[in-house]
Order: structure tokens, then C-alpha cells, then sequence
């Protein structure tokens, strides 16, 4: 710890060795907080359900942070016992990877969606806020920071910051409400209005609201927030190569999730149409996806004749997700089909902006992230239904490959540097304890 330092507790559902985009924002923060005065204290669950682990994670928390981990129960154990999926991983809620979903998961959606309010970690509530008070009152610290989801973190920090009198940030990577699984949840009409009362009790009590783009910045403005800036997702410097290389193969490639309601069905009927018109085409594509890919998606990518075209790999370290991202002559990006995909500025996109190569993204042309890409020139947002676009676009980029004339992105994307956002984050943090 520098001396002089003020303390921030940062109470996070995801920490390594967890893996995953949820992992990564404060993970970054973390490490570059002690550059302008701030002393990391990280509060996470001992025993988390975690989609995959990254252990190459740990390189990037500095050396004598102070993590303090509490076991959490969860009632996913139950699930996974009557539906017969003990040790599979857990997907989003109560969604599990490549799992034929019947009635019994129905009726389990149904009652994580109704019972468990806001959501499966609210019985980790109570004895954390018991058990960091205790912590605070012995290690005193300057400001409380929650991220979500889960929105549960939210309900600490909130219950914290009373006990306490300490100002309190609530940082939100995804929407409450308007997360795009949110009708998934098959809420009625109760457990919808307790999630909007405690989504507006957040909001409205924090000192400070961070959200991740200008869209949930104006979704979350009729709640009446005291303070409410936006602090994007960004890239970490110290993740770049200067090296620019391209896989032999003409290499379409996805990182991350991509679940039912972000399937680009246009994208693979272009893409089979243009292995229809040319064999070259066909035997030079490959389509690389890395991450956690729904049964539907591969069933419209076979469905459309394109398996032998398809590298699959379930989980896969950071590390190795740059590199694909950067041996890649083609990068995809989808957004779900639900309304609050307009603010979606999803967190791959900056490194997507790091690996200098070409984006095509999948989703509303008239959101933040079509915005975004616009204005960087670097690449273009298609609509759901725009296979002809996206044909003729990757048929561009194919013939540079063809002509060993590929195109690399140039764009100034210093502004999204994790370090200078960091710079923001602690901005906020000095003005609300200076005020004390």
C-alpha cells in the first residue's frame, strides 16, 4: 500500500480465478487504482459459480492486495441435482450450456425468476454486510464500490453504506431490468415490480451511479440518480502486440458468449450463399468461435452446411483470446434481438479495437456501438436481417485476403486505455470523499 493512500472496498462477484468478460472491468481497475492514490480492497465469494476458471488472471492483481473472500450459498446445487446435471457449468441464470431445456427447468426458471429476487446470491446479502462492517470498523476504508450483475452486490454495498455512513458507488457492466434475459426470467407481476423498487432504490441512494454507456446512462436517468457518469469498458496496454498476424486461413473469428437471442442467423445464410457461388470461398473460410455457444447457434450454422468450416472451443485463457483476436482476418460481434440492445457497448469490443483488425458487428445500426464503430472507423453494424450487406462486406475483405492485401484498422482508441479510465474512476472517487 503507497502511504497516503485512501481505501476503496470493492465488493465483486467475479474475481479470478473466475473467467470471463464480468471478470475483466475490475479486474483492470484494480491493477492500476495505486497509480492515482487509491488502495484496492476486494471483497468476493470463497466458493463462486464461475463459467470456467482463468488462473492466467492472477498475473494481472497487484502484488499485496487485500482480497477477502466469504463462502456463499447458492441454490444452483439444487438445480443442477434435479436436472440431472451435476457437474456442468452454469450459463446465464439458470442456463446450462448445450442442456435440452423441459419442464422441470421451466418450472425453475420460473421460481429463480419469482423467488430469488434480484437474483440467486441474495442469500449472501445479510452475512456480508455483517461481516464487512466488522472489517470496517477495524480497517477503516474511504469509499464503498459494487458492481453488477448480479445485482445482489448492489443490495451490500446499499445496506453497507447505511450501517456505515460511507459514500457508496453502484457500477453497473449490464441493465437491472433491462438486462437482455430479463423476460427470459418468466417474472410476474410482482417479482417484476420488487425488481423495479429495488433497481430505483439503488440508483436513487447511491452516491454515485457508474454505467458503461450513454445509452443505460439515459435508461437509468428517470430513476433520479443523485450522480451518474459513464466509465466505458476499455483494453489494457499491457495486453497489446505491435505484432499484426493472420491466420493461413480466411478467419472469421467470435469470442465470448453468444446465446439464442444473439444468434446471426443472416450472417451464416451469407456465408453458406458465398460457399454456394465460389469453392475457393468455401475451403479458405473458417469460422472460429471461442466461448460458450448455445446448441441453437450451432444448429443454424449446420443447418446452413458450415460445420466443416467451424473451430469450436468452449473455454479458453484471456491470453489465448487475444491471440485468436489478433491471428483473426475478421472479427464478430453480435448483440442480443431485446430492446435495451441499443445501449449495449459489449466489453470485447475494445480489445476487438486493440487487435486492429476489421469488425462486423450484428445488431441495431442506430445503437451506441454502431456509433461507436462509426466514429473509429472500425467496422460496421449490420441489422438482424441484412444478409445481403453482410455478404457483400466480407466479400471485400476476402478479396484483400486473396490479393495478400488485407486491411488493418488504424483508429485512435487511446481514450479507452484501462489505465486512463481508471484515471475517471478515480476522479469520482476523490470528489465524494473530499466532500467528507
Amino acid at each position: 500500500m503507497t502511504k497516503g493512500s485512501k481505501r476503496a472496498l470493492i465488493i465483486a462477484y467475479y474475481w479470478p480465478p473466475s473467467g470471463g468478460v464480468g471478470v475483466q472491468r475490475w479486474l483492470k481497475f484494480v491493477k492500476y487504482l495505486r497509480d492515482y492514490g487509491w488502495e484496492p480492497v476486494v471483497y468476493t465469494p470463497e466458493n463462486p459459480e464461475s463459467h470456467f476458471d482463468d488462473k492466467s488472471l492472477f498475473a494481472d492483481i497487484p502484488e499485496g492486495i487485500t482480497v477477502i473472500k466469504s463462502t456463499i450459498w447458492e441454490p444452483y446445487s439444487i438445480y443442477k441435482f434435479l436436472t440431472g446435471s451435476r457437474g456442468k457449468k452454469m450459463g446465464i441464470g439458470f442456463a446450462l450450456q448445450g442442456k435440452k431445456k423441459g419442464l422441470i427447468h421451466s418450472l425453475l426458471v420460473w421460481l429463480r425468476g419469482n423467488l430469488l429476487i434480484p437474483d440467486a446470491r441474495r442469500f449472501w446479502v445479510r452475512p456480508s454486510v455483517k461481516l464487512l462492517a466488522k472489517y470496517i470498523s477495524e480497517n477503516p476504508v474511504d469509499v464503498i464500490i459494487t458492481t453488477g450483475p448480479p445485482q445482489s452486490m448492489h443490495l451490500i454495498g446499499r445496506k453497507l453504506s447505511a450501517k456505515t455512513g460511507l459514500p457508496w458507488v453502484a457500477d453497473f457492466r449490464d441493465p437491472w431490468t433491462k438486462i437482455y434475459f430479463y423476460n427470459e426470467l418468466k417474472l410476474g407481476r410482482i417479482a417484476h415490480r420488487i425488481n423495479q423498487n429495488l433497481e430505483k432504490k439503488v440508483v436513487s441512494t447511491a452516491d454515485s451511479v457508474i454505467v458503461v454507456s450513454e445509452q443505460m446512462k439515459r435508461e437509468f436517468l428517470p430513476l433520479n440518480p443523485r450522480r451518474i457518469e459513464v466509465i466505458t469498458n476499455g483494453f489494457d496496454d499491457a495486453d497489446l502486440s505491435d505484432i499484426i498476424n493472420f491466420s493461413e486461413k480466411f478467419t472469421l473469428s467470435h469470442v465470448g458468449t453468444i446465446s439464442p437471442s444473439s444468434n446471426p442467423v443472416a450472417l451464416w445464410s451469407a456465408l453458406s450463399k458465398l460457399c454456394s457461388q465460389d469453392i475457393s470461398f468455401k475451403n479458405d473460410l473458417r469460422i472460429h468461435l471461442a466461448g460458450q455457444v448455445d446448441t441453437n447457434v450451432l444448429n443454424s450454422i449446420d443447418s446452413e452446411g458450415l460445420m466443416d468450416n467451424l473451430i469450436l472451443q468452449e473455454y479458453i485463457p484471456h491470453h489465448e483470446a487475444l491471440e485468436i483476436q489478433r491471428n483473426s482476418h475478421i472479427l464478430l460481434l453480435v448483440l442480443s434481438t431485446s430492446p435495451s440492445a441499443k445501449g449495449i457497448i459489449t466489453g470485447k469490443i475494445f480489445e476487438y479495437l486493440a487487435a486492429r483488425k476489421p469488425i462486423v458487428a450484428v445488431g441495431p445500426v442506430d445503437g451506441d456501438l454502431s456509433i461507436m464503430l462509426n466514429k473509429v472507423g472500425a467496422g460496421r453494424m449490420f441489422d438482424y436481417n441484412d444478409a445481403d450487406g453482410m455478404a457483400n462486406q466480407i466479400l471485400l475483405y476476402y478479396k484483400g485476403y486473396k490479393e495478400s492485401n488485407f486491411t488493418i484498422v488504424d483508429a485512435d482508441i487511446s481514450s479507452y486505455s484501462r489505465r486512463k479510465l481508471t484515471g475517471q474512476l478515480s476522479e469520482i472517487l476523490n470528489s465524494l470523499t473530499e466532500k467528507r
